[in-house]
């Protein structure tokens, strides 16, 4: 921390506040957040540092230590494709929210990798929220910085992302995942007993892009869904539906809309179930749940691709991986794997070997842990 004040007082020429905002990773309900349904994420300890002062002017100066240089004027917001858009979109929701935000500078670095789903996104979303909320002094509820975190990917990033990712980053618990009601935003901790095994992320190398990616033509089949199930039924969203509902509504619907909606009502009530496994500590069918997800995330559903479902396949193979799925929007990023700490340096080796010889290319491995949600360091 000490050399990261360093860095930015010879850049900047100031004393800083410095925000550790993580990343997380979801255990299991993909999908279902922008369904009103139930998802079981956790904050990870791979994280940003975010070092942050006023500059008494109206600039928001910029560095990145993975993008560089960045300055923008605070009056002068838009959205596009830069990685400052996300704090353009902050600076914005604290308006919307009646908030006045002074011109600052800002450090950021971090071992957060991109790309791999683990919302390095919302990581930055939520530690620069709530980083500017310590230097105004705002006195604001962490799901009030979640919101403003997501009006930010709305946005300015053109992502209409659930609160899942934001809401994970700033209530995280160490040692714990949390069941978020993402109707009703709150939560329940769910302790992990992780016994013998670990949390493993593949990262498969597929770097996807949401705002491109088939995610918010997703969302538009579920509302396309919804829409049909509630001429016939008292429903606002999928959270509502049972399986029974959208069976009697099939002919109503195209085949595709059909089996999108029928993932995510399976998602969510298997979400619960998975949730009381943990709680007992039965990881091994906790495992098969992953599994069923990720069967339904790449037939069903249709986001994942040749890498992922090939990374999955490998893990149901293997000796010791109680379960293995897609983690994330989807069209690539990391898979997720639950394994025996025991089998983790054998499994490891074979899928690099596997993975080698079909894509020549290895894949990285991150293993990850349940931490604290977004604080002050410094």
């Amino acid at each position: 921390m000490m050399q990261l004040i360093q860095r930015f007082r010879e850049k900047f020429g100031n004393e800083p506040v410095i925000v550790r905002s993580p990343g997380r990773i979801n255990l299991i309900g993909e999908h279902t957040d922008y369904n009103d349904g139930l998802v079981l994420p956790c904050a990870v300890q791979y994280h940003l540092n975010i070092a942050m002062a006023f500059n008494k002017s109206e600039r928001c100066r910029c560095f990145s230590a993975g993008y560089g240089d960045a300055e923008f004027s605070i009056n002068d917001l838009s959205s596009g494709s830069s990685w400052i858009n996300y704090v353009m979109g902050v600076i914005d929701g604290f308006r919307k929210n009646g908030k006045d935000i002074s011109g600052f500078d800002l450090y950021i670095e971090g071992n957060l990798p991109v790309g791999a789903g683990i919302s390095s996104s919302a990581a930055l979303c939520t530690g620069v929220a709530y980083g500017l909320s310590v230097l105004h002094g705002f006195e604001m509820q962490r799901i009030d910085l979640a919101m403003i975190a997501r009006h930010s990917e709305h946005h300015f990033a053109g992502v209409r992302c659930g609160i899942m990712d934001q809401y994970a980053c700033l209530f995280g618990e160490k040692d714990a995942a949390l069941l978020l009601d993402c109707r009703i935003v709150s939560h329940e901790v769910v302790p992990l007993k992780m016994k013998n095994h670990i949390w493993l992320l593949v990262n498969s190398g597929v770097h996807h892009n949401l705002a491109s990616s088939a995610y918010n033509k997703r969302r538009a089949s579920c509302e396309e869904g919804v829409h049909h199930i509630s001429k016939k039924y008292a429903v606002s969203s999928l959270r509502d539906v049972t399986a029974e509902m959208l069976t009697s509504v099939k002919s109503q619907l195209d085949p595709e809309t059909f089996v999108r909606c029928r993932y995510v009502v399976e998602e969510i009530a298997r979400t619960k179930r998975a949730a009381e496994l943990l709680k007992s500590g039965d990881l091994k069918s906790f495992g098969t749940c992953m599994f069923q997800t990720h069967r339904g995330l790449s037939v069903d559903y249709e986001v994942s691709c040749e890498e992922t479902d090939f990374l999955v396949d490998v893990a149901s193979g293997t000796e010791g991986v109680l379960g293995a799925r897609m983690m994330g929007g989807g069209f690539g990023g990391c898979t997720l794997n639950l394994v025996d700490q025991d089998h983790l340096k054998q499994f490891s080796e074979d899928v690099v070997k596997k993975y080698v010889a079909r894509f020549k290319k290895e894949p990285d491995f991150y293993q990850v842990a349940a931490d604290d949600g977004v604080k002050l360091i410094h």
